[in-house]
């Protein structure tokens, strides 16, 4: 038996990244052996064990068999037979399919080191098309890696497979978690820009897709193209540190722009309503966890009256509030801000531009949530007052609160 690190781990060490996880695999072994040194099984498709000591995941050597449609229907085989280069044929990128050994030995039989080198993204074998889910890894890899580009024999490959019906195999969750975390990358720009280079993101998500095209009015956005703009908002997000319910949420915060009639560009009548049900339709087919659902179509509804909001006096400051639902969820409130600055930003030309509207709201709630409501409810029950009219009194002194603010 004998211990190989993998993956990532040796990719990072050899760009001078940090490592964080390590993964292994074990070469001429079998389960029992690996449980008679004192590993742990953990693996329930194919055979991985937990390190007695450092708990790091290792794994057999193996290798896989397309045996039925999507990114599930594999038959993995492991076994003392299977050699190192045959479990390095069956990853996704060149880069992704060296190994090292415990004296720091490198072995790379696909090229993965010059790959690193010349910043190419490029898959291993032809198994890269049997699995649809690396479609969805490489493009975020491309986000991370801003400054690799993806081997136009890889991009052939990837739209082969869009075109043979493989991503439409693809679980609704697995979509899902792949696009987070492509989203909370460097450059979340560039995975959208992968995934339409080769068709799978108007398989995906077509209320994206459709978004290339359609103009805008150039005063408000000099770059024009709606896609454009959304991609520019979201790199903005990015550069902002925002969290990925903010990104998830400029994200979706356009898409009714898609299905304006062309009639009526560039102008976007009402697009907020129509962008509001596209998130929702979006989210229920991704089955998109609850906090980002929420945040979207608030941003989805919101975002053009928080643009506007310098113009809003303090009574509709406070509808916008109330709207919101800031004085229960004072953190998605501002939430929403950020995603509206990054909105705003997000537009060639700027980027560098100041966005006073999220200072002066937050003012204005901080504003209003300093009212404390108890005291108002006992001064309003010692006049007599019941009620509605003790929730009035209440409404009055935040009201009066976010007077003095704006």
């Amino acid at each position: 038996m004998k211990m190989w690190m993998v993956g990532g781990a040796v990719r990072d060490a050899l760009l001078g990244l940090p490592v964080n996880d390590r993964d292994w695999v074990a070469v001429g072994a079998t389960p029992q052996e690996m449980v008679d040194a004192g590993y742990t099984p953990v693996g329930k498709d194919f055979p991985v064990f937990l390190h007695p000591v450092t708990k790091e995941e290792v794994a057999l050597a193996r290798t896989e068999r397309k045996s039925a449609p999507g990114y599930r229907g594999f038959t993995i085989h492991a076994d003392p037979s299977v050699t190192l280069e045959e479990d390095l044929q069956r990853r996704d990128l060149t880069i992704n399919a060296i190994a090292q050994s415990e004296d720091g030995t490198l072995i790379d039989p696909y090229g993965g080191q010059r790959d690193l080198r010349d910043k190419v993204l490029r898959h291993v074998s032809l198994a890269f098309a049997e699995d649809p889910v690396r479609i969805l890894r490489l493009a975020r890899f491309a986000a991370r890696f801003v400054d690799f580009q993806v081997a136009p024999e890889t991009t052939t490959l990837m739209r082969q497979m869009v075109e043979a019906g493989e991503v439409d195999a693809l679980v609704p969750e697995r979509v899902w978690q792949e696009l987070a975390r492509g989203l909370m990358e460097k450059q979340p720009s560039r995975m959208f820009e992968v995934l339409r280079s080769c068709g799978a993101l108007a398989r995906l998500l077509p209320e994206v897709d459709r978004l290339w095209g359609v103009p805008q009015p150039p005063a408000h956005h000099p770059e024009v193209d709606t896609g454009v703009h959304l991609m520019l908002v979201l790199d903005m997000a990015a550069q902002l540190h925002s969290p990925l319910s903010v990104r998830f949420a400029c994200l979706g915060h356009d898409l009714g722009k898609g299905t304006t009639p062309a009639e009526e560009w560039p102008r976007h009548i009402a697009h907020e309503a129509r962008s509001v049900a596209l998130v929702q339709a979006l989210c229920e087919r991704l089955k998109v966890p609850t906090d980002c659902r929420e945040l979207a179509e608030t941003v989805a509804r919101e975002h053009g009256n928080v643009h506007r909001s310098e113009m809003l006096d303090a009574a509709a400051v406070m509808r916008l509030l109330e709207r919101c639902d800031a004085w229960r969820r004072p953190q998605r409130f501002a939430e929403m801000l950020l995603a509206c600055e990054c909105d705003a930003r997000g537009r060639t030309g700027f980027e560098e531009r100041p966005y006073p509207q999220r200072a002066r709201l937050q003012r204005a709630l901080d504003a209003a949530l300093a009212v404390d409501s108890a005291e108002v409810s006992a001064e309003a029950l010692a006049k007599g007052w019941k009620g509605p009219a003790i929730g009035d009194a209440i409404r009055n002194a935040r009201l009066a609160a976010i007077t003095r603010v704006c």
